[in-house]
């Protein structure tokens, strides 16, 4: 490790990209991978279908929640074993979600996996950024976005087939294997990046004034609104996605993870964009870029909608959408952590717990609204496009 501009700087190996992807993989691999089972659990599990879209609200729940917890932890007990504990526990949850016989039971096991698999999130942020200046961040994070797409592309795949062929259990079985290789690639190949004399100590007055610090930054409190609304659009289609493909558009369970990864294609391309003109181009310009293409994809929702265009033009709009957060999510980031050094742990946290807990609320709403489901994925998609949009112009333009 060498100083430059007071930046602690390691060296990037492949087998260290590698694993920063995996850790990165494991939310969208939580989420995603049981998106086609969820018509086949409901019926297993005796209970309505809103009720299983229910066990991924609460998983973000969690998520928010779990985020709050482990960053703060991070800056004061360092990264490395944060991480390996968080993911220890976020495995033993994942085991228990297999030997679950109800939808009230499988809520709780949901729950518990979203507080301990935040740490990944958090603490991954946080870690990155000890290594990076602001440029160097966004770069990094597009590489290993880069990496980890191939999670979201293959998660539904995988739940589909699995489910098919061995039940919808088998699912967690494999999140609770790929857990324990997690811990090992970690312990062998991420070094510990918050050395001990810059640790804060953990106190929760100190806590919380650094929680307030944060907030009380315009342009940092609108950073994270952007990044959160442009998230918590992607995860209406998340919540209510796999009924309106295979419940209305009558796609098959084993076929939805192909139109799936078609969004992921979208976002590896974008992500791969990013990642080559940062540095020339600038964070902003690229936000921007993800800024627009987000509010044309929700036009495009609106019109698909209107004039009834089917899943050939919702298809489309939907890739545009999700493609562009990996445009959003890594400049916001790149421009809040810019601003914070000892305390990337709790910015980051914070950050994520408005990203998963906005993501969480809409989505309860979401899965719960009497209306028709296309029409509910298009409003609320377009309402948090505009949203991200306007927090962006109007507090953080000048970041």
């Amino acid at each position: 490790m060498t100083a430059k501009n007071s930046k602690p700087i390691f060296h990037l190996t492949l087998a260290m990209m590698l694993t920063l992807g995996a850790i990165s993989g494991l939310t969208p691999l939580s989420m995603d991978m049981y998106l086609p089972a969820m018509p086949i659990m409901a019926t297993d599990l005796a209970t309505s279908i809103n009720s299983i879209q229910f066990t991924l609200t609460i998983y973000m729940a969690g998520f928010a929640i779990g985020q709050i917890i482990h960053g703060p932890l991070s800056d004061s007990y360092g990264r490395k074993s944060v991480l390996m504990i968080g993911i220890a526990l976020f495995g033993i949850s994942s085991l228990t979600s297999v030997f679950v016989d109800s939808v009230f039971a499988l809520t709780l096991s949901r729950l518990c996996q979203g507080l301990s698999g935040a740490t990944g999130a958090v603490v991954l942020m946080a870690l990155i950024r000890d290594m990076f200046n602001r440029e160097a961040f966004s770069r990094v994070m597009s590489l290993v976005s880069l990496i980890m797409t191939i999670a979201p592309l293959v998660a539904p795949l995988i739940g589909g087939y699995l489910t098919v062929s061995f039940g919808w259990r088998s699912i967690f079985i494999l999140l609770a294997s790929l857990s324990v290789v997690m811990i090992l690639l970690i312990a062998k190949q991420l070094p510990e990046t918050l050395p001990v004399e810059k640790r804060q100590p953990l106190r929760f007055r100190s806590i919380f004034l650094n929680y307030i610090q944060v907030l009380r930054n315009k342009k940092s409190l609108g950073l994270i609104a952007c990044d959160s609304l442009a998230f918590t659009g992607m995860f209406s289609f998340l919540t209510v996605g796999s009924f309106v493909y295979i419940d209305i558009f009558g796609v098959k369970v084993e076929h939805f993870g192909y139109l799936f990864g078609l969004n992921v294609i979208t976002m590896t391309l974008l992500t791969m964009v990013n990642a080559r003109w940062v540095v020339s181009i600038g964070v902003h310009s690229l936000l921007r870029a993800g800024l627009a293409l987000i509010v044309l994809a929700s036009i495009g929702l609106v019109n698909v909608w209107y004039f009834d265009l089917g899943i050939v033009g919702l298809v489309p709009c939907i890739m545009v959408y999700v493609g562009s957060i990996g445009l959003i999510n890594s400049n916001c980031m790149a421009l809040l952590l810019n601003n914070y050094s000892s305390l990337a742990g709790t910015a980051s946290a914070l950050a994520g717990t408005m990203r998963f807990g906005m993501s969480a609320i809409l989505g309860s709403i979401v899965a719960g609204s009497p209306h028709n489901p296309t029409f509910t994925l298009v409003l609320s998609m377009a309402l948090c496009a505009l949203g991200a949009t306007c927090a962006y112009v109007y507090t953080a333009r000048n970041a």
